[in-house]
């Protein structure tokens, strides 16, 4: 234990600041682990000859801090058969978010069921804010059930502790009297909820391009139109999904044909031009994000604001959501016309330049754990069917 005392003050060290701790985040978690016990043994005599008033104080402060800092369920809904969203109290977390910010959730171990050997526990995954009440303490994060960890939020129950860290990453920057094009793929437009009002908070023209693979899969449609002045609905295949405001649009095919459709005016009046565009904001999965900075330059050059800005969410591979700490989640860029190689850290900010971002790496590195990925995932599938967890 390394401190100094002066005049009756103490300074204690902790994590890599602690020579015995230095090196890593989990040396440093089990300093604060053994060192507090000897920041408690300081104060022994004050609190041993502490009075009513000043145990009643202390008594408040921790009920305060557990209000405030120990998130629990609040409930979990299914929102479409693959998608569900995750409400927990939350207040300091709630407080602190801006749009575009996420959050890294995961249950504890003490809650978790073993079962045939198989802790059912998942490992921290990243989920982006959806909406926050900050007078409740309320935070929504949607999950796209994908793998075991994110199919495991369908068995939170109210009032179950959580781990909620964050938020983290960058708050988006969204322009004033402006144009906003935004373009949601699949699960991203669930990050784009609080991006759409935060823009029009700012006087903006929201122009909002919805796509899914198929119409079953929207999901909370009014929290779409409340924050847009025109939405265009587009799915892969199958039936269309109907627009329920006059001068909103529906199209079948990928998000880069219904921007062309909309554009050259194939789905009738064009409410917003997309020229008149000066930022772009893509979210989705990283093949949907490459096609549309590729077409920017291409098909849809057209169209656009010569001088526009594209930015696209990256969703790059994480572990620890520190902000630079593991390097997990490090993107690599290429600087147009130098050609110079830079690497950003996602997790510290996600909102990167389209035109700088190795979409080739980013999907290579998204592929790295798809086998052990796809295992976990047949295992979890066994589980559910043979033992029948109580699920959303």
């Amino acid at each position: 234990f390394t401190s100094h005392e002066s005049g009756g003050r103490f300074v204690s060290f902790y994590g890599d600041n602690h020579p015995d701790f230095e090196g890593n985040v989990v040396k440093a978690m089990a300093s604060a682990k053994q060192g507090f016990k000897r920041v408690v043994k300081l104060f022994e005599g004050q609190i041993a000859t502490a009075g009513e008033q000043q145990k009643n104080l202390w008594k408040s402060l921790v009920k305060k801090l557990d209000n405030d800092l120990v998130p629990r369920v609040v409930r979990v809904e299914r929102l479409t058969p693959t998608i569900v969203e995750a409400i927990v109290h939350a207040p300091q977390a709630a407080r602190q978010f801006h749009p575009g910010q996420f959050y890294r959730l995961q249950n504890y171990e003490t809650d978790s069921p073993r079962i045939e050997n198989t802790l059912m526990m998942m490992e921290g995954i990243a989920l982006t804010g959806a909406w926050v009440d900050k007078e409740k303490g309320l935070l929504s994060m949607i999950a796209l059930e994908m793998g075991a960890s994110s199919r495991m939020i369908g068995m939170l129950k109210p009032n179950q502790r959580v781990v909620v860290m964050g938020p983290t990453g960058a708050p988006t920057e969204v322009p004033v009297n402006s144009t906003v094009l935004l373009l949601g793929g699949g699960l991203g437009n669930a990050v784009l909820f609080s991006i759409a009002k935060a823009a029009k908070e700012k006087n903006n023209k929201v122009i909002y391009f919805a796509g899914y693979k198929k119409a079953e899969d929207i999901f909370k449609q009014e929290e779409i139109e409340a924050a847009t002045d025109v939405v265009v609905y587009s799915v892969d295949s199958g039936q269309p999904i109907a627009a329920r405001r006059p001068q909103d649009k529906s199209f079948v095919g990928n998000i880069i044909q219904a921007m062309i459709a909309y554009a050259s005016g194939q789905l009738g009046e064009i409410p917003i031009t997309l020229n008149e565009a000066s930022r772009v904001i893509a979210i989705g999965s990283d093949r949907m994000m490459a096609a549309v900075t590729e077409a920017r330059h291409t098909v849809l050059k057209p169209y656009l604001n010569e001088c526009h800005e594209g930015i696209a969410s990256i969703n790059s591979p994480m572990q620890c959501m520190m902000k630079a700490v593991c390097a997990q989640c490090l993107q690599r860029h290429v600087i147009p016309g130098t050609n110079e190689e830079v690497f950003v850290f996602t997790c510290f900010n996600q909102d990167q330049k389209m035109d700088e971002v190795d979409f080739n790496n980013l999907n290579s590195r998204l592929k790295a754990n798809s086998l052990s990925e796809k295992i976990t995932n047949k295992w979890m599938d066994y589980l559910l069917e043979k033992h029948r967890f109580e699920r959303v």
